[in-house]
């Protein structure tokens, strides 16, 4: 049964299916968040499926499904920040929630000028490649495990400053390498600045706001100048479906820090950047 369709090489275009839909959907959601790369996943699925590209519409989709779930998740820190921007522009910066709103936009700007720079240029695909994917899943994976384990647990989100929201925004800028994982290095900067584990999952959580609204709206730019802007069903529900699976993997992950470490997850990106760069 086809849904939407994708584009080929050659202009043809093969349709994507029901199930293609649901895995795209729940892989974003449930890895978005995680340490283990979301991109690296929705890139080396379609190699051993034989899968179309999604699309755009899709990308745009899933995207917004998860920015939703998170903007739910921590609603009431959103809800801070807003107000505490509010604040700001009414002559009050001493809010709260101005201060994490500002600290959200020192770390987000690095990635916004970098990547914004690869993608004019065009050098996001050539990074796309499975040896490339392996070898940072694997290796920023180790990284994300001797930061958890040799990094202190003595500090909590009111004593993050600005050259520690730089430090993890300059860390966000590796992601832009598929298997890095965006998660997985803001946490690890968090860790290797001492903070606790919840806070820094926590930290890279609200930093994923700007960072996917910025990426949302830069594929929804490139959807729109493509003119093939087909936001029906199939976009609807691979939205409704990363925000459900996003929302449970937040909730879950949160639980779990409370009493167990970041071990689990790097022992599944080593297995699996290893299994790759064998597989490549």
């Amino acid at each position: 049964m086809g849904y939407l369709s994708a584009p080929e090489p050659g202009g043809e275009r093969r349709s994507m299916s029901l199930l293609q839909l649901i895995v795209i959907a729940m892989v974003q959601g449930l890895t978005e968040f995680l340490p283990i790369s979301s991109s690296a996943h929705l890139i080396v699925i379609p190699r051993f499926t034989d899968w179309p590209d999604q699309g755009l519409a899709v990308d745009v989709a899933v995207h917004v499904g998860t920015l939703g779930a998170v903007a739910v998740y921590f609603r009431r820190d959103v809800g801070a920040m807003l107000a505490g921007l509010v604040a700001a522009a009414s002559g009050r910066p001493t809010h709260a929630g101005a201060r994490m709103a500002g600290l959200l936009i020192v770390a987000t700007i690095p990635v916004v000028v970098v990547g914004g720079a690869l993608h004019a240029l065009g050098f996001e695909e050539s990074l796309r490649r499975v040896d490339v994917i392996g070898a940072t899943m694997a290796g920023f994976g180790v990284l994300l495990f001797v930061a958890d384990r040799a990094g202190m647990t003595v500090r909590r989100l009111k004593h993050l400053g600005a050259r520690g929201a730089i430090f993890i925004g300059l860390a966000q800028v590796l992601a832009l390498v598929p298997g890095t994982s965006r998660a997985g290095i803001t946490i690890t900067a968090a860790r290797i600045l001492g903070f606790e584990r919840r806070d820094a999952a926590r930290f890279s959580m609200l930093l994923s706001i700007p960072t996917i609204a910025g990426a949302g709206l830069l594929k929804g730019v490139d959807l729109y100048r493509s003119g093939d802007v087909d936001l029906g069903f199939s976009a609807a529900f691979a939205a409704a479906l990363a925000f459900l699976v996003a929302l449970a993997s937040i909730a879950i992950m949160m639980a779990w820090l409370r009493r167990a470490g970041f071990t689990p997850f790097v022992v599944y990106r080593v297995i699996a950047g290893a299994a790759l760069l064998i597989w490549w």
